[in-house]
């Protein structure tokens, strides 16, 4: 059977080739920026999905091309605003852009990105016609202001409140739903429906599919930001500690901790990254080794994964039958089994 995993990879060069069409690389400036995480390649799951669904729901593969890049470009030069906002110093096993031309410069070249993924869904609306181009215009806009609010909320805690006191699981899972729900799985999943003939209905089926999907694969990220090999993952182990985010496993350490563990916690996240030392990350990771919190993060991701297979296996008899249902099955495991 072919795996969500062999889909992606028969349709990743024919995405990259529409990003390097619509960001050529010239002479040094925002578009040569730009380029550079455009060059390094994510996992393309994201376009992977929108193509999976517009072939699921009968689509022309060929029209879905340019939602599928509009798709992946978003998450190009959001990250590279991200690993801006968080002076993160690894991006896809490379320095993250800011420490390579500076944040200025980084910052200024996502715009490049912006406005080629806005040109890909015009000129797609072009190709298919304004009733179908307007569907997804408006789902990717969708998609997109609701994912801008979820980051605010996370800078809002990483940037200025700095107090695990005043955070807890119902402000994860907000954040969760919108970066990671919507953004990575069901949005992209409902756009390649709506290239296709998908009604109303198969949108809420592929929600309810793809919500506890994300938070599952959300959490696994987070494990996986403390636990996997740098190099097979391309990022610095626990980045997400020297940045102060809110993980479930930092909650659990938290809620558990002792007034004097708390105190010092608290000391630690009310620090900027690059204050921030070895020692005192150290010091969190022990705590969180101490009161297992790691598990009990990843038994809350075997609980959402559990919940969207079964999702996927109430639905699947209403879903269009053809050869792609399984590999919609097989996308959603891989969204939380997995090492990277």
């Amino acid at each position: 059977m072919t795996t969500f995993k062999d889909f992606v990879e028969s349709h990743r060069s024919e995405v990259y080739n529409i990003l390097c069409k619509y960001v050529p690389n010239g002479q040094p400036g925002a578009s040569h920026i730009m380029r550079d995480y455009i060059d390094r390649k994510g996992k393309y799951r994201r376009p992977g999905l929108l193509l999976l669904t517009s072939q699921l729901y009968g689509a022309n593969i060929e029209d879905a091309m340019l939602p599928a890049a509009a798709q992946q470009i978003s998450e190009d030069w959001i990250l590279m605003q991200d690993d801006v906002e968080d002076d993160s110093e690894l991006r896809r096993g490379k320095p993250a852009a800011q420490r390579v031309y500076g944040w200025v410069h980084a910052f200024n070249a996502t715009n490049i990105g912006h406005m080629a993924m806005w040109r890909m869904l015009k000129d797609y609306t072009l190709r298919v016609g304004p009733e179908k181009g307007n569907r997804v215009y408006e789902k990717f806009w969708d998609m997109l202001n609701y994912t801008v609010e979820g980051q605010h909320i996370e800078n809002e805690f990483i940037h200025y409140t700095k107090d695990l006191s005043r955070a807890n699981e119902a402000m994860y899972y907000r954040i969760a739903d919108s970066k990671t729900c919507y953004y990575t799985v069901y949005g992209p999943m409902q756009l390649g429906a709506l290239t296709g003939n998908a009604s109303e209905t198969d949108l809420q089926i592929l929600k309810s599919i793809g919500q506890p999907a994300g938070v599952a694969f959300q959490i696994v990220d987070d494990i996986l930001d403390m636990t996997a090999d740098e190099k097979e993952f391309g990022k610095k182990n626990n980045g997400d500690l020297f940045e102060g985010k809110i993980t479930l496993s930092v909650l659990h350490m938290y809620n558990n901790a002792n007034p004097a563990e708390k105190e010092r916690i608290d000391a630690i996240y009310k620090k900027k990254r690059d204050q921030k030392t070895e020692a005192e990350i150290l010091y969190l990771r022990e705590l969180i080794d101490k009161y297992k919190s790691i598990d009990y993060a990843r038994g809350k991701a075997e609980e959402f994964g559990s919940k969207a297979k079964e999702s996927v296996e109430k639905f699947l008899e209403v879903m269009p039958d053809n050869q792609y249902k399984d590999i919609v099955l097989s996308s959603v495991e891989e969204m939380y089994i997995r090492k990277k």
